[in-house]
């Protein structure tokens, strides 16, 4: 019995449509800053008791390097890290990347995650973030992480969407709770961005 041959699969083109460069805001962090948490409560980089606490530095070449290390509260299989969790963490990589650099306020339109090996408990994840185009008002990304060194073994790649929006987005959309807490925290302020009208 011969085994069926295997066609290989065809990854389409990244950004999906035609781009201009990202063009990075004038205040933009600099290479070798280690960037701020931007909510207190953020399960990604804020100080939740179980969240990911990911640190994130702009490297050269402007890049945005996370990481986070995996523990036992970020498990999926045994021993193994949720692969859920593990797209929150390029969510929040890239998402860093989108905001620190552009500093115009985004939100995630879509995210895709390539799972290439497993992330064990006790591992460091380092990710590496970077803008690769703009249409309009949509901003496209990537990263690539790595297993326990910035040079280590790719266990996973990710690209997404993210789009624009106003600073109305979250005072429409956010629980005022928490939009109350996030301004008398040292969140950043409205100022701080360029906002879209």
């Amino acid at each position: 019995m011969s085994e069926a041959p295997r066609t290989g699969r065809r990854t389409p083109p990244w950004p999906p449509v035609e781009t201009e460069p990202s063009e990075l805001h004038p205040d933009a962090p600099g290479p070798g800053v280690k960037l701020p948490r931007h909510y207190d409560e953020c399960f990604g980089c804020g100080d939740i008791e179980s969240g990911l606490h990911m640190t994130s530095t702009v490297g050269e070449g402007h890049v945005v390097r996370s990481q986070f290390e995996v523990t036992d509260a970020h498990q999926g299989a045994p021993g193994l890290a949720h692969g859920g969790l593990l797209a929150c963490a390029f969510d929040e990589a890239l998402g860093s990347a989108v905001g620190n650099l552009r500093r115009r306020p985004a939100v995630t339109g879509k995210l895709e995650t390539d799972f290439l090996r497993p992330v064990p408990v006790g591992s460091t994840l380092h990710i590496v973030a970077k803008l690769d185009g703009v249409a309009g008002r949509k901003i496209y990304a990537s990263a690539n992480g790595h297993l326990d060194a910035e040079d280590g073994p790719v266990a996973l790649r990710a690209r997404a969407l993210f789009v624009e929006v106003s600073f109305e987005h979250f005072t429409t959309h956010g629980h005022p709770d928490a939009l109350e807490k996030f301004s008398q925290t040292g969140g950043r302020a409205r100022e701080d961005w360029d906002i879209n009208p």
